[in-house]
């Protein structure tokens, strides 16, 4: 962390980057809505973003994962961590769809939409997915593990990754010795390098979030949001609720203000909005968590783990989506109906990662496996899917957060002292940037020491 750590930096607020995000995310919204063409034009920009942070993320995620496994020397304690990851996640979300349904039922926000479902087609949706089908439960725990070790680092898979990275931090708690540490000692040098990588890219944080404004604006415009108003805000207060609903649960459970933590992770927040990818801040947000207290082998089990299965936001959006869908085309959803639509989302809104088209994919097969709600309908959501997946990604984050700090904290692995302390600003984030040159010499001793 440096000699600073401790001490509050003092900069000018024009030079945050959380200022810059949220200028950036004005001035796109403006190109966007008034040069839509030049909002088209941007769509690389922020797409290239996300690919260079996509493109260290598997080896990242494999070095953060096998050095924290490492680093805590227990298998059981490992296991006993993703189990407790695993139940909180069904936990949590299930909630989320809980309370999307709620608010789908009392707002009512396609009760004026009056579609006939004769009069939509499925061509759309399938040329949006691409064709995809959500892989049955077999296939799940299949696609887990990789035709080979470098095909899961070259598919960017994040399961397949932590599998492997879980299998080497288990092997090297097992051999021990000096092998271990030397190899623990380089996977520790090569995490300081791709997070001073880490560092290059974040400078373009500002660009990225102003093109990829730009285009989600120029794509849709503005008219989508007023003609999908009304879902929309059932959206944001379904949202809202299941934060006051995170917010009780992290105060009960660990004594810390969700509040802080958001504001702790706001900028991550403000560019997954923008970006609507979680990707794009995986790496950062993994950095912080260790700096707040957490240890890095929880933070590398559940981050990556909650990309597959504690998609929160997402499931949110697919109750409401639903009610919302049966209400625009007249189909009154019985309580039986609406019991059964949760059981099937319980299973359909896993393994939506990597998708294309994820969300449409879990919308058609929940609605053809109910049957009474028109798969043609799902093409209503074509519209207004590319901002409700700002809202997704948005409370994703928020998930990801506060499922970290709870489970370290279970596991009595969370520095609650030094959470408190960068909670309220006591001490200052520092991303890592490491001072390559420094380590030079250390790198070079542990080199010759292997040979």
């Amino acid at each position: 962390m440096g000699e600073t750590k401790g001490e509050v930096k003092k900069e000018p607020f024009y030079k945050g980057i959380f200022f810059q995000i949220v200028v950036a995310i004005i001035l796109g919204t403006v190109v966007g809505y008034l040069w839509p063409s030049v909002g088209n034009a941007l769509q690389p920009v922020g797409e290239g973003f996300i690919k260079l942070i996509k493109m260290i993320i598997a080896p990242l995620i494999f070095g953060v994962v096998v050095v924290g496994i490492a680093k805590v020397g227990n298998i059981k304690t490992v296991g006993r961590i993703g189990g407790k990851t695993l139940l909180y996640f069904e936990v949590v979300t299930t909630f989320a769809l809980i309370i999307g349904v709620v608010v789908a039922n009392m707002m009512n926000p396609g009760s004026t939409m009056n579609v006939d479902p004769s009069t939509l087609s499925t061509a759309t949706v399938e040329e949006k997915t691409n064709g995809s089908d959500l892989p049955s439960e077999g296939e799940f725990f299949l696609n887990m593990i990789p035709d080979s070790a470098i095909g899961a680092f070259a598919n960017n898979s994040m399961l397949q990754v932590l599998l492997i990275s879980c299998l080497f931090g288990i092997a090297l708690v097992h051999i021990g010795g000096r092998t271990s540490e030397v190899l623990l000692d380089v996977l520790e040098k090569v995490n300081n390098v791709l997070f001073k990588i880490m560092s290059y890219i974040i400078k373009l944080t500002a660009l990225a979030t102003f093109s990829a404004m730009a285009f989600a604006v120029s794509q849709y415009g503005i008219g989508t949001l007023a003609s999908f108003g009304k879902l929309f805000v059932a959206m944001t207060v379904a949202c809202f609720l299941f934060i006051l609903v995170l917010a009780v649960i992290v105060r009960i459970t660990i004594g810390l203000s969700l509040w802080k933590i958001i504001v702790y992770i706001k900028e991550e927040i403000l560019l997954a909005f923008a970006t609507g990818s979680t990707e794009a801040v995986m790496p950062q947000l993994m950095d912080k968590f260790e700096q707040a207290g957490c240890n890095k082998a929880v933070v590398g089990l559940v981050v990556p783990t909650g990309y597959s299965f504690n998609l929160d936001g997402a499931s949110i959006y697919l109750s409401i989506a639903l009610v919302f869908l049966a209400q625009a085309t007249g189909v009154d959803l019985s309580l039986g109906e609406q019991l059964l639509m949760l059981g099937i989302l319980l299973l359909t809104s896993k393994g939506m990662a990597g998708i294309p088209g994820s969300a449409f994919v879990a919308l058609s097969a929940t609605a053809a496996a109910m049957g009474s709600i028109p798969v043609a309908a799902v093409a209503l959501m074509l519209a207004p899917d590319r901002f409700m997946g700002n809202y997704r990604t948005t409370v994703n984050i928020i998930g990801y957060a506060v499922a970290t700090f709870i489970i370290s904290s279970w596991e009595k692995l969370l520095d609650k002292e030094q959470a408190r302390a960068m909670l309220e600003g006591e001490l200052v984030y520092e991303p890592k940037n490491v001072e390559i040159e420094e380590n030079f010499d250390e790198v070079t001793t542990s080199s010759k020491t292997v040979s």
